[in-house]
Order: C-alpha cells, then structure tokens, then sequence
C-alpha cells in the first residue's frame, strides 16, 4: 500500500487538497497524505475516526458512509481509497466512482485498489472476529466501471495480497486521472 501510496504521491504536488475514503486509524499510507497535504479523511467507523484524529491532529476527517457524504465539484487535487471498495455493494460501486471523479480538479489523480474476484454481495459471519460485507467485480469490469465515470486509467495492476485467515487474494491497484488540464493559481 505504501508503494502505491507513493506512487500517488509523485504525481500530486505537495500542499495539494487531497482526500481518503476509507482513511481507518493510523497507517503508513494515511501518515504520508496527511504529512504532504492538506489532507481530509472519511471513514464510517466513529472508533477508527478517533484514532486517525488522535494519529493526525493536523488532518480534517468526517464521520459518514463514503457512498452517502458529498463534496462539491472540484474538491480535491487527488483521491485515495485503499481496500474499502471490496466492502462496498457493487450496485454502489459504480455511482461512487462518477462522484469521486466529480470531485477532483481537472488532473485530479486517483489511488485505490479494487476487489477482481466477481463476487456477488455477500457477508462473511466470521472476518477476523466480526461479521464483514463483501463485493467486487471482475478486472475488466473494473477497468470498464473506472472509464464510465470518466476516469483515464494510467495504470492497473493485480497484485496477490495474502489476507490474515483468509489466504491468498487479488486486488487491483489503479492510478488514474480525471482528463483536463490542472489550473495553476
């Protein structure tokens, strides 16, 4: 994650409005965004909320459900979502990524990793101790969902995670932008 975390971060200037869905407590990749940009941060879970403001008081977050919460158009200079889409009903997949690619400038990057195995909506009864929602779509679809929001994907690749007690799976990481030319101010 980190490496992609990165990746993203070479292709956005430091200071930039950058946003994460699915920010969770305190990781590598959330230290990197908060400490480059002016960083906001969404996540469902008010415990994992407070653990990123006590991580990153210097960071802005939000309580809410990333397929519900609204920005206006233009919002952030790039977007970063790592393994929340897999938790996402695939129904909801597709108008959360034309919202995302709305709310970034003309450039504006994205960073996230999408589930490939095809899943159906499904919930798992034991996930690392708790009941956990599943969903994705196929590689193709992924990459065909990306580009009917209106993303120019730059790079997609699937890359084996091993997933503690649950083994070996795939997720697609993406970089892609949303065509235009980035304004200078």
């Amino acid at each position: 994650m980190l490496a992609w975390a990165r990746r993203f971060c070479d292709r956005v200037p430091e200071g930039a409005r950058v946003l994460e869905l699915g920010c969770g407590g305190d990781n590598p990749a959330t230290r990197l965004l908060v400490e480059r940009y002016e960083y906001t941060g969404v996540d469902l879970s008010s415990v994992q909320l407070e653990r990123a403001r006590r991580a990153f008081p210097h960071g802005s977050f939000v309580h809410g459900d990333a397929t519900r919460v609204e920005f206006p158009a233009g919002s952030f200079d790039g977007i970063a979502s790592f393994f929340m889409f897999g938790h996402i009903p695939r129904s909801e997949q597709a108008p959360l990524l034309r919202s995302m690619c709305s709310w970034l400038t003309p450039a504006g990057v994205l960073v996230t990793t999408l589930g490939t195995a095809g899943e159906k909506d499904q919930v798992a009864d034991d996930w690392l101790g708790a009941p956990m929602f599943f969903a994705s779509h196929s590689e193709e679809e992924n990459l065909a969902l990306l580009e009917q929001a209106g993303f120019a994907v730059e790079e997609a690749r699937v890359v084996p995670y091993d997933e503690p007690g649950h083994g070996l799976v795939r997720f697609m990481w993406v970089l892609a932008r949303r065509p235009g030319r980035r304004h200078v101010q």
